[in-house]
């Protein structure tokens, strides 16, 4: 893919930026914006920082709790779309996840390590979330976990920062959510093999919005340990799909959609464009919605 690149860390992944070669003297000003705003979100909503908003709002639990405007819209965002799945993209996972042993930084878990079968605990609590205006209630003895929506929703905060500051079109991959704002062409992105990074099952050619890709296959610690929780089992999920890779039109909705996509499986591409690989080998699409 032509154009002008950058790539930086934050949020525990590579954060890979391509803009329009035209007019790319404005190219490092929007750089150093989108490695801003990714620090600055990074900092609130990192469940590994005991200074965070994040960590603050999940320490209030059974008390309102005043919070910035883009806690309260990714809050927003996160029981919209659990309302939306069903329950299925469920933000109250937090208690879950950190007995399944995800309970620090991704780089210092011990992965490959011995372990034994986790507990389940009980999900599904986020009804229970309560929303006004800038004041948030968690339910008393419960966490929440944003981290791939907050990505997602920084992805797209970004993008569009990027454009904004006069970028013709920019392309902000997230460690795989991936968001392309502006006038931007026709572009062709490999899906990944879950297996190997390095490989490619496809490719999907969008003109515009947004991809994200949930997979069952990275961020593994062990035996039956890994980072999507299933609500309605209170443990690493267990599914035919091991790979979900879906368009929306923003990575914010295309985060909830692919997690969605992976619990749900087949059926789910009966609402999304995606691309889902099962665990049998077997690749299954539906693109026709894609942009």
């Amino acid at each position: 893919m032509t154009g002008v690149k950058g790539s930086f860390r934050a949020m525990g992944t590579e954060v890979n930026v391509i803009a329009d070669e035209v007019g790319s003297g404005g190219f490092d000003e929007a750089f150093q914006a989108i490695v801003g705003i990714f620090a600055r979100e990074e900092e609130r909503f990192s469940r590994f920082r005991e200074d965070s908003e994040l960590s603050t709002v999940n320490r209030s639990g059974g008390a309102w709790i005043e919070v910035s405007k883009p806690f309260a819209e990714v809050v927003g965002l996160a029981l919209d779309g659990a309302a939306s799945t069903g329950g299925l993209f469920d933000p109250t996972v937090l208690a879950a996840l950190t007995a399944a042993g995800y309970d620090r930084d991704w780089s210092e878990i011990d992965r490959g390590a011995v372990m034994t079968v986790p507990t389940p605990v009980p999900c599904g609590r986020w009804t229970e979330i309560e929303i006004r205006d800038r004041h948030v209630r968690l339910p008393a003895g419960v966490g929440i976990d944003l981290g791939g929506l907050a990505k997602g929703w920084t992805a797209d905060v970004a993008a569009e920062a990027a454009v904004a500051l006069g970028l013709a079109w920019v392309l902000v991959n997230a460690g795989g959510d991936l968001r392309v704002t502006g006038d931007a062409p026709a572009m062709e992105i490999a899906v990944e093999e879950p297996n190997d990074r390095s490989d490619s099952l496809c490719v999907i050619r969008i003109e515009g919005g947004a991809l994200a890709t949930t997979s069952v296959t990275q961020r593994r610690w062990g035996p039956e340990r890994h980072h999507l929780i299933d609500p309605r089992v209170g443990l690493p999920a267990r599914t035919p799909v091991v790979q979900a890779t879906v368009w929306e039109p923003t990575c914010a909705a295309a985060e909830v959609a692919s997690k969605r996509a992976t619990l749900e499986g087949i059926p789910a591409l009966e609402h999304v464009a995606g691309v889902l690989v099962l665990a049998s080998g077997e690749v299954v699409m539906n693109l026709e919605a894609a942009a």
